[in-house]
């Protein structure tokens, strides 16, 4: 029994040991699968690049220039406001010691002045007394003695001394005001005029200047009251050229600018048969009286200059306003019918002027008017005509002049194949043109002629400056 068991159980003991062997291979294998990211030198993968965390895109040229931009921009900033907080606190202490200043000596220079005069009112007044009373001392002396030709002597040579103090005197507190208010006032100084101390306290003149010599002594004489005069002629004579030399540059710098308001300006650069300005008027021109005004500036004027003309077929000449030197004309219905003013335009001043030209067909009455006067008037011009409409209307030249137009213009408008003429154009500036129906006033007239006021808001109702198309040529042009 013992026997056969044996053998059993060393059966039984050699299978659990397989068992247990078997278990433990599991185990390795189990363990070695979850290794699966080990790396092996026979099977090491290629490295693969990565990009940087963080990159960026290259600048191009205006992103720099942006960059630079804003850069330059904080920057300004940052000086601007430096400057305003520098300037903040200068500003702050300047005002301060302007308030110590005048809070300091606000009140020293007029006590001054008026402890002053007051003394120097007080002490002519008892000069003055004590030579009334040696004068009635005296005169009660010569009357006893009959000596009335040498007391009249005396009496004017007193008065005359008594006159020249009293000048003396003024001239004194003149200068005595101009040290107080003038910008040194309030510092402590000191002179035979007066003087005043930082405390306040105002001293009058010096005792020797205001004693009985002033008025006895013999050293102030006529001279000394005659060289006050010429002083004071030199003075005004000083005075008057200063003034005209203010009105001098005042008119200068008035004549660069437009006159009575006006804002823009027709200009002709040159003399030239191809420059010039037409004009469309928008009511028809068929009119018995009217009034045609303008501002102009001429350059050169030659014997012939036009300003304005309007014409037709029949008459290129119906209505001319004209320059000739320093004379100013005006025609209606032709040459023949001519109004002329001399000495009215002077071309080397390069000024402006206002010009004028009225007429009315009921009387036949021409008027022309230069700087808001009239300058001449001549009756029986073109009595009972009436203007022709369907014209040509331009300024700076005149229609149908003596030469033939150049091949690059034509033939021109119907009417008018003769061209223009460079000879009598217009060179210079104008403005403010503008027509009327009807005469104007001498009181409207002399108000668009006011430099300084806004004649040019004052527009015709025929041809409006601003308002009435008008059509520069070549080289014409508007400026303002």
């Amino acid at each position: 029994m013992f026997r056969w068991r044996l053998p059993q159980a060393v059966c039984m003991l050699s299978a659990c040991v397989c068992l247990l062997l078997a278990y433990e291979d599991d185990i390795e294998v189990n363990y070695a699968d979850p290794f699966y990211n080990e790396i092996t030198e026979g099977d090491t993968p290629e490295p693969t690049p990565t990009s940087a965390p963080c990159s960026s895109r290259d600048l191009t040229k205006w992103d720099k220039v942006f960059s630079m931009l804003e850069n330059s921009q904080m920057r300004e900033n940052m000086m601007l406001q430096y400057a305003d907080d520098i300037i903040k606190v200068e500003m702050g202490s300047l005002r301060g010691e302007m308030l110590r200043f005048v809070a300091q000596y606000g009140g020293s220079c007029g006590v001054a002045v008026e402890t002053a005069g007051r003394r120097m009112a007080l002490q002519l007044e008892g000069r003055l007394k004590e030579t009334m009373d040696r004068f009635k001392v005296k005169d009660q002396t010569s009357t006893a003695a009959g000596n009335s030709v040498g007391n009249s002597n005396h009496l004017e040579g007193t008065l005359q001394l008594l006159l020249t103090a009293s000048r003396s005197q003024a001239t004194r507190l003149a200068k005595l005001e101009t040290s107080c208010f003038s910008p040194g006032a309030g510092i402590g100084r000191s002179s035979k005029t007066g003087f005043l101390f930082q405390d306040g306290r105002g001293a009058g003149l010096d005792e020797q200047e205001v004693t009985s010599q002033d008025v006895t002594s013999q050293d102030v004489t006529s001279q000394d009251v005659t060289s006050q005069g010429v002083s004071q002629d030199s003075v005004l004579a000083a005075l008057q050229k200063t003034r005209m030399e203010q009105e001098e540059v005042l008119r200068s710098s008035r004549q660069r600018y437009l006159p009575a308001g006006c804002d823009m300006a027709l200009l002709f650069p040159m003399r030239s048969r191809q420059i010039y300005t037409s004009v469309m008027p928008e009511v028809p021109l068929s009119v018995s009286s009217f009034t045609v005004c303008m501002w102009v500036k001429p350059t050169a004027v030659s014997n012939k200059t036009v300003l304005f003309s309007y014409g037709n077929r029949r008459n290129p000449y119906e209505i001319q306003l004209l320059l000739a030197q320093t004379s100013a004309l005006f025609t209606i219905g032709g040459e023949a019918h001519l109004v002329e003013a001399k000495n009215v335009v002077n071309p080397s001043a390069s000024e402006w002027i206002h010009l004028c030209g009225a007429w009315s067909s009921n009387q036949g009455l021409a008027s022309l008017w230069a700087g808001g006067r009239k300058v001449a008037s001549t009756p029986g011009v073109a009595e009972g005509h009436v203007l022709p409409d369907g014209g040509s209307l331009q300024l700076g030249q005149e229609r149908n002049g003596c030469c033939s137009p150049p091949a690059s213009i034509g033939s021109g408008v119907p009417g008018f194949e003769r061209g223009f003429d460079h000879k009598i154009a217009f060179t210079g500036k104008m403005t403010g043109v503008n027509m009327w129906d009807r005469v104007l006033s001498e009181e409207e007239i002399s108000q668009l002629a006011s430099q300084e006021g806004q004649g040019c808001e004052h527009r015709g109702n025929v041809v409006a400056w601003g308002v009435t198309e008008m059509v520069p040529h070549a080289g014409a042009q508007f400026v303002n």
